[in-house]
């Protein structure tokens, strides 16, 4: 027990390190960082579907498809590149189409599925850190990085995480989802919540780029769908009936147990901060 406690504590801290430091670090090293997640967080799915449900979902590809969206999205947010970039990548999802015609295999539209979950799921909220990150300035007519906006995404899924771990152990009654996760409680997510939403305050404070409102709608939408996002991976594990989604993080699972709330927070931050205009 007392091992296992440490690898996870060890492996977190590395963890939080690494995203937080090439978040902070430069455009460089956060584009290249999360190519690299987007690609292996595919390859991980596709290994598990493969695994667990007698698909052929092609691992390879579709990573390889994964990092392209991504590295494709930060280009057109940094320059004047239009969706041009993004013809290699549809003419890869045709090709993962048509293939499954030649190839003969038992369930090609298991196949076709799941190979579009993979990029729908994982690799498209990945690509879209990219508009939190990139702004256009059209008084400047240029482009200025800001990790904060990405790096509040991930602060408020961990707080409310950590929150709701807390809160739930102390003081959890009613199951909030027990069909899908018996551990979880009403009153832990609600406990996680307030901590997030205050530390909102806390990035309204030394990052003024939007009024506290804005901060703080912005946590609120982060917990409620980074709690979805993590119902949605355990509904998806437990149909494939198994406990981690891999084993690349000792002590904590795979990447895919690792982002699964940010699947989901991601998307609905960027139509949270579209609809009030920040972009």
């Amino acid at each position: 027990m007392k091992s296992n406690l440490l690898k996870r504590t060890v492996t977190g801290i590395l963890f939080v390190i690494i995203l937080v430091g090439c978040t902070l670090c430069s455009p460089y090293s956060f584009t290249l960082l999360f190519a690299l997640v987007s690609a292996l967080t595919v390859y991980e799915f596709a290994h598990l579907v493969n695994a667990h449900n007698g698909m052929e979902v092609s691992k390879y590809l579709t990573s390889i498809a994964a990092a392209y969206l991504f590295l494709a999205t930060a280009r057109i947010q940094t320059t004047s590149w239009g969706i041009g970039l993004y013809m290699p990548y549809i003419a890869l999802l045709l090709y993962l189409m048509i293939r499954e015609l030649y190839l003969k295999r038992a369930n090609p539209a298991g196949n076709w599925a799941f190979a579009v979950l993979g990029q729908l799921y994982v690799a498209l909220p990945f690509a879209l850190l990219n508009i939190l990150a990139f702004h256009y300035s059209p008084a400047e007519g240029s482009v200025s990085y800001n990790p904060i906006l990405p790096l509040s995404v991930f602060v408020f899924l961990w707080l409310s995480d950590t929150g709701a771990y807390c809160v739930g152990s102390l003081i959890g009654k009613h199951r909030l989802f027990e069909r899908v996760s018996p551990k979880k409680s009403w009153e832990g997510s609600i406990g996680g919540g307030i901590f997030a939403i205050a530390s909102s305050f806390v990035f309204a404070h030394f990052w003024p780029i939007m009024p506290v409102w804005q901060w703080a709608g912005l946590s609120v939408v982060v917990v409620v769908f980074g709690t979805w996002g993590d119902l949605t991976e355990s509904l998806l594990k437990r149909q494939l009936g198994v406990k981690d989604s891999g084993n690349i993080l000792p002590g904590h699972g795979g990447l895919l147990d690792r982002f699964d709330s940010a699947l989901l927070a991601i998307p609905a931050a960027v139509i949270y901060l579209y609809t009030a205009s920040l972009f």
